[in-house]
């Protein structure tokens, strides 16, 4: 039950906990919930509650579903949470990457799928005279990347190979997939794993290590990623990734308001 102030409660107070009643897994998993479950929770009378749910529907809050006349969260409440995961993103992802680069000692990207493609929105880069490309502003193709992968995690075979239907698989580096089907597996595995490697897929002499970032719901909204020459980062890869997939568990906890301690990426360098 959401405790209220006994003095000066109004009807902002009785708003937002009217949304937290909705919120929880309880009403979720309930599909909607009724005037006097929700008054009951809140511990206010049905009539306040009722005038308090008719106002946060005509704003879009919250949803009347019209055969057991309960009420959910509203799309427009999904909207603006999803605009806030994004700004919450792009606010957090620097620090992220500055302790990724810091431990890695390569350069780090997060990355998000863009018309069937992956485009890098940031990048963080340690001070050493050779460096992979940068990435930033640049789309490139899904199946080449361990980014792209990433950010497939959750996709069906089907989707992905309706995405990849167009793909051309022989432009490709040396360590990359020749088909849609190797893309699969190789995806399949890097699920199991937690994290996606990739060695000489995009180009010559290049690997990479991926991650997915999820927002509250658990969808993949992002990935991260550090790429650098095969001659530095090789024999260390899999401790890369790992390194990778917690940073990525804890930018999703940031985006989430999860907390993030149990994934906190360790500020000391990868053991070489």
């Amino acid at each position: 039950m959401f405790s209220m102030p006994s003095e000066g409660s109004s009807s902002v107070h009785r708003a937002i906990a009217v949304l937290l009643a909705l919120g929880e897994d309880e009403s979720t998993e309930q599909g909607s919930v009724g005037v006097v479950q929700i008054a009951r929770r809140v511990g206010r009378e049905k009539s306040q509650v009722s005038r308090t749910l008719k106002v946060l529907a005509e704003a879009g809050l919250v949803d009347r579903d019209p055969d057991t006349m309960g009420y959910r969260l509203g799309w427009r409440l999904f909207t603006l949470a999803a605009n806030a995961a994004d700004q919450r993103l792009l606010a957090s992802a620097p620090a992220v990457l500055r302790r990724m680069v810091a431990a890695s000692g390569e350069r780090a990207h997060l990355s998000v799928l863009e018309q069937g493609g992956v485009l890098t929105v940031l990048s963080r880069s340690p001070l050493r005279a050779v460096q992979t490309a940068g990435w930033v502003g640049r789309l490139v193709p899904v199946h080449v990347t361990s980014s792209g992968r990433a950010l497939l995690f959750d996709h069906e075979p089907d989707d992905v190979r309706e995405m990849l239907a167009d793909a051309d698989f022989s432009i490709v580096g040396p360590g990359g997939a020749r088909s849609v089907e190797e893309f699969l597996e190789r995806l399949e595995e890097a699920r199991v794993r937690g994290y996606v490697l990739s060695n000489e897929e995009f180009e010559p002499g290049l690997v990479a290590a991926g991650a997915p970032v999820r927002d509250a719901q658990n969808r993949v909204i992002a990935a991260l990623n550090v790429s650098a020459p095969k001659f530095r980062l090789g024999r260390r890869l899999h401790k890369t990734g790992r390194l990778v997939a917690a940073a990525a568990q804890e930018l999703s906890a940031e985006v989430s308001g999860r907390s993030s301690r149990s994934a906190e990426v360790k500020n000391r360098a990868v053991d070489s």
